[in-house]
Protein backbone atom coordinates (compact mmCIF):
# COMPACT_ATOMS: atom_id res chain seq x y z
CA UNK A 1 0.00 0.00 0.00
CA UNK A 2 1.23 3.33 -0.78
CA UNK A 3 -0.24 6.40 0.58
CA UNK A 4 0.78 10.27 -0.65
CA UNK A 5 -0.32 13.17 1.98
CA UNK A 6 -3.66 11.87 3.40
CA UNK A 7 -3.46 8.82 1.68
CA UNK A 8 -0.79 8.33 4.19
CA UNK A 9 -3.44 7.52 7.51
CA UNK A 10 -5.31 5.04 4.97
CA UNK A 11 -1.99 2.93 4.16
CA UNK A 12 -1.30 2.81 7.58
CA UNK A 13 -4.65 1.69 8.35
CA UNK A 14 -4.77 -1.27 6.45
CA UNK A 15 -0.60 -2.28 7.40
CA UNK A 16 -2.53 -2.35 10.95
CA UNK A 17 -5.55 -3.88 10.09
CA UNK A 18 -4.31 -6.31 7.34
CA UNK A 19 -1.07 -7.39 8.18
CA UNK A 20 -1.85 -10.84 6.56
CA UNK A 21 -2.65 -8.94 2.94
CA UNK A 22 -0.40 -6.26 3.16
CA UNK A 23 3.22 -6.81 3.13
CA UNK A 24 4.60 -3.17 3.80
CA UNK A 25 3.32 0.58 3.31
CA UNK A 26 4.65 3.35 1.79
CA UNK A 27 4.15 7.11 2.72
CA UNK A 28 5.27 9.80 1.12
CA UNK A 29 5.18 13.22 3.08
CA UNK A 30 1.85 11.96 4.94
CA UNK A 31 -0.61 13.12 7.48
CA UNK A 32 0.46 12.59 11.02
CA UNK A 33 -2.15 11.92 13.96
CA UNK A 34 -3.87 15.36 15.73
CA UNK A 35 -5.51 13.17 18.20
CA UNK A 36 -4.91 10.04 20.74
CA UNK A 37 -1.23 9.28 22.04
CA UNK A 38 0.11 9.18 18.59
CA UNK A 39 -1.16 13.25 18.07
CA UNK A 40 1.48 15.54 17.07
CA UNK A 41 0.48 19.47 16.67
CA UNK A 42 1.58 22.44 13.87
CA UNK A 43 1.17 22.78 10.38
CA UNK A 44 -1.78 23.27 7.61
CA UNK A 45 -3.39 20.42 9.16
CA UNK A 46 -3.74 22.40 12.66
CA UNK A 47 -6.30 25.17 10.67
CA UNK A 48 -8.63 21.49 9.86
CA UNK A 49 -8.34 21.01 13.66
CA UNK A 50 -9.84 24.47 14.68
CA UNK A 51 -12.50 24.43 11.74
CA UNK A 52 -13.72 20.42 12.44
CA UNK A 53 -16.93 21.80 13.61
CA UNK A 54 -17.78 23.71 11.36
CA UNK A 55 -16.36 21.47 8.58
CA UNK A 56 -18.38 18.68 9.74
CA UNK A 57 -21.70 20.17 9.39
CA UNK A 58 -20.93 22.71 5.99
CA UNK A 59 -19.27 19.71 3.93
CA UNK A 60 -21.48 19.01 1.17
CA UNK A 61 -22.56 22.16 0.48
CA UNK A 62 -19.04 23.44 0.72
CA UNK A 63 -18.30 20.73 -1.65
CA UNK A 64 -21.17 22.10 -3.69
CA UNK A 65 -20.13 25.16 -4.38
CA UNK A 66 -15.89 24.23 -5.05
CA UNK A 67 -17.51 22.13 -7.49
CA UNK A 68 -19.59 25.29 -9.17
CA UNK A 69 -16.19 27.22 -8.95
CA UNK A 70 -14.19 24.83 -10.08
CA UNK A 71 -16.47 24.26 -13.12
CA UNK A 72 -16.53 28.12 -13.16
CA UNK A 73 -12.91 28.51 -13.57
CA UNK A 74 -11.54 25.38 -15.72
CA UNK A 75 -11.44 27.40 -19.00
CA UNK A 76 -8.70 29.05 -16.79
CA UNK A 77 -7.44 25.86 -14.78
CA UNK A 78 -4.28 25.46 -16.56
CA UNK A 79 -2.63 29.56 -15.76
CA UNK A 80 -4.71 28.86 -12.08
CA UNK A 81 -2.15 26.09 -11.98
CA UNK A 82 1.16 27.85 -13.32
CA UNK A 83 0.12 30.79 -10.85
CA UNK A 84 0.08 28.52 -7.97
CA UNK A 85 3.21 27.02 -8.97
CA UNK A 86 4.84 29.96 -8.94
CA UNK A 87 4.23 30.96 -5.42
CA UNK A 88 5.32 26.76 -3.93
CA UNK A 89 8.55 25.68 -2.32
CA UNK A 90 11.07 24.80 -5.65
CA UNK A 91 11.08 21.38 -5.73
CA UNK A 92 7.07 21.62 -5.83
CA UNK A 93 7.58 24.10 -8.69
CA UNK A 94 9.81 22.39 -10.49
CA UNK A 95 7.37 19.21 -10.39
CA UNK A 96 4.64 21.61 -11.66
CA UNK A 97 6.46 22.75 -14.61
CA UNK A 98 6.64 19.17 -16.21
CA UNK A 99 4.23 18.77 -18.66
CA UNK A 100 2.97 15.26 -17.72
CA UNK A 101 2.76 15.99 -13.92
CA UNK A 102 0.57 19.41 -14.66
CA UNK A 103 -1.38 16.90 -16.58
CA UNK A 104 -2.06 14.86 -13.78
CA UNK A 105 -2.88 17.62 -11.20
CA UNK A 106 -5.34 19.10 -14.02
CA UNK A 107 -7.19 16.69 -14.45
CA UNK A 108 -7.30 15.34 -11.10
CA UNK A 109 -8.70 18.47 -10.33
CA UNK A 110 -11.10 19.05 -13.25
CA UNK A 111 -12.56 15.44 -13.64
CA UNK A 112 -11.69 14.60 -10.15
CA UNK A 113 -14.17 16.88 -8.88
CA UNK A 114 -17.07 16.62 -12.14
CA UNK A 115 -19.66 15.94 -9.21
CA UNK A 116 -18.74 17.15 -6.28
CA UNK A 117 -15.56 18.05 -3.92
CA UNK A 118 -16.90 16.96 -0.97
CA UNK A 119 -14.96 13.85 -0.25
CA UNK A 120 -11.71 16.62 0.06
CA UNK A 121 -13.29 17.71 3.04
CA UNK A 122 -14.52 14.53 4.69
CA UNK A 123 -11.14 13.63 4.78
CA UNK A 124 -9.72 16.57 6.39
CA UNK A 125 -12.68 15.82 8.81
CA UNK A 126 -11.30 11.97 9.44
CA UNK A 127 -7.75 13.83 9.85
CA UNK A 128 -8.83 15.60 12.71
CA UNK A 129 -10.46 12.40 14.67
CA UNK A 130 -9.01 9.80 16.42
CA UNK A 131 -7.67 6.81 13.41
CA UNK A 132 -9.05 4.39 15.55
CA UNK A 133 -5.97 2.67 15.36
CA UNK A 134 -2.47 3.49 17.51
CA UNK A 135 0.69 3.60 14.77
CA UNK A 136 2.38 1.17 17.51
CA UNK A 137 -0.34 -1.73 15.98
CA UNK A 138 1.34 -1.18 12.22
CA UNK A 139 3.61 -4.31 12.97
CA UNK A 140 3.97 -4.56 8.75
CA UNK A 141 7.42 -2.41 7.62
CA UNK A 142 7.13 0.89 6.63
CA UNK A 143 8.78 3.20 4.28
CA UNK A 144 8.50 6.66 4.72
CA UNK A 145 9.69 9.68 2.52
CA UNK A 146 9.23 12.85 3.35
CA UNK A 147 10.75 16.27 1.59
CA UNK A 148 12.67 18.21 4.50
CA UNK A 149 11.22 21.75 2.80
CA UNK A 150 7.75 20.84 2.95
CA UNK A 151 5.14 23.49 3.82
CA UNK A 152 1.96 21.60 3.79
CA UNK A 153 2.92 18.50 6.69
CA UNK A 154 5.59 19.64 8.09
CA UNK A 155 8.86 17.14 7.83
CA UNK A 156 9.17 16.98 11.69
CA UNK A 157 5.50 15.50 11.54
CA UNK A 158 7.07 12.54 9.20
CA UNK A 159 9.82 11.64 11.86
CA UNK A 160 7.62 11.56 15.41
CA UNK A 161 5.08 9.11 13.17
CA UNK A 162 8.39 7.29 12.27
CA UNK A 163 9.48 7.29 15.53
CA UNK A 164 6.49 5.72 16.90
CA UNK A 165 5.65 3.14 14.30
CA UNK A 166 7.59 -0.24 15.40
CA UNK A 167 8.93 -1.22 11.64
CA UNK A 168 9.91 1.74 9.98
CA UNK A 169 12.55 4.00 8.59
CA UNK A 170 12.59 7.56 7.20
CA UNK A 171 14.30 8.54 3.68
CA UNK A 172 14.72 12.42 3.60
CA UNK A 173 13.68 13.79 0.18
CA UNK A 174 16.61 16.58 0.24
CA UNK A 175 15.08 20.08 -0.38
CA UNK A 176 12.07 19.20 -1.51
CA UNK A 177 8.23 19.84 -0.69
CA UNK A 178 5.14 18.23 -0.37
CA UNK A 179 5.12 16.39 -3.75
CA UNK A 180 8.70 15.47 -3.82
CA UNK A 181 7.25 11.97 -3.15
CA UNK A 182 5.90 12.23 -6.63
CA UNK A 183 9.09 12.71 -8.38
CA UNK A 184 10.98 9.13 -7.09
CA UNK A 185 8.06 7.47 -7.69
CA UNK A 186 10.09 4.50 -9.11
CA UNK A 187 12.37 4.52 -6.32
CA UNK A 188 9.25 4.06 -4.36
CA UNK A 189 7.87 1.48 -5.74
CA UNK A 190 10.92 -0.69 -6.22
CA UNK A 191 11.70 -0.75 -2.66
CA UNK A 192 8.18 -1.69 -1.91
CA UNK A 193 7.89 -4.61 -4.26
CA UNK A 194 11.33 -5.27 -2.48
CA UNK A 195 9.45 -5.71 0.57
CA UNK A 196 6.68 -7.94 -1.24
CA UNK A 197 9.25 -10.29 -2.16
CA UNK A 198 10.44 -10.46 1.49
Amino acid sequence: MIGLSGGGPYALAAGAGLPDRVSGVGVLGGVAPTRGVDAVGGGVIQLAVRLAPVLSHARVPLGIALTTAIRTVKPFAGAGLDLYAAVQPIGDKNLLSRPEFKAMFLDDLLNGSRFQTSAPLADLVLFTRDWGFELGDVSVPVRWWHGDADHIVPFRHGQHTVERLPNATLSVIDGESHLGGLGIAAAVLSELMSLASV
